[in-house]
């Protein structure tokens, strides 16, 4: 499977780029986690309460879905490029954390409920991670959690079935009772991921 995403990218990765990188302007230095190479303030205007609908279509409060160590990211299943590099990317990162005793978990939540069901939804995780969760919801559950975490995201007009979505493409690191304490960009790699994750994790241990 990564061969074949490896070469799915298009024109679209600019566009998603550009939605990505005017994101990374609600974000202030948090100087707690310079240490870590951190760029977001803990427990700051970044995400915060949704619901939504797991693969099995039970609705899911983040509290039931953010129980430890997570990272989330929002794209939708019918994404050729970005989103499939950067759920690997991020699943990657995680693998990597396993082996040095960290539990953290991915989590992908799509933008797309028109055609992401649960079931899709659900089997688009899958297919990355046996651990990677994988959200959907209403148009307003979407809307709402999207608005929560300061992402974007604008269906595309042409065929009603094959259309694409553009969309921000920051991943978020989150811990429980603190919330989003960092960001990753689509540059960032797992390897980079991993170290900046096991480091806040180790000082938020600490404090």
């Amino acid at each position: 499977m990564r061969s074949m995403i490896a070469v799915t990218a298009t024109a679209t990765v600019a566009l998603c780029v550009t939605a990505g990188v005017l994101a990374i302007t609600i974000f202030r230095p948090d100087p707690e986690y310079a240490q870590c190479g951190a760029a977001q303030v803990a427990g700051g205007a970044i995400g915060g309460p949704f619901e939504l609908l797991d693969k099995n279509g039970a609705v899911v409060t983040d509290q039931d879905v953010i129980t430890g160590p997570s990272i989330l990211y929002f794209g939708y299943t019918f994404c050729p490029d970005v989103c499939p590099l950067d759920n690997l990317r991020n699943v990657d990162a995680t693998a990597l954390l396993a082996e040095r005793g960290y539990d953290v978990t991915p989590i992908f939540i799509s933008i797309d409920p028109e055609r992401d069901t649960p079931k899709v939804v659900g089997e688009f995780a899958a297919n990355f991670d046996a651990n990677m969760i994988g959200l959907t919801g209403s148009p307003e559950q979407v809307a709402a959690a999207s608005k929560a975490y300061k992402t974007y995201y604008k269906k595309q007009d042409g065929d009603p079935d094959y259309y694409l979505v553009d969309h921000s493409t920051m991943a978020y690191f989150n811990i429980p009772g603190l919330g989003v304490i960092d960001f990753f960009r689509r540059d960032d790699t797992a390897e980079a991921v991993a170290d900046r994750v096991a480091c806040l994790i180790d000082q938020t241990s600490s404090n």
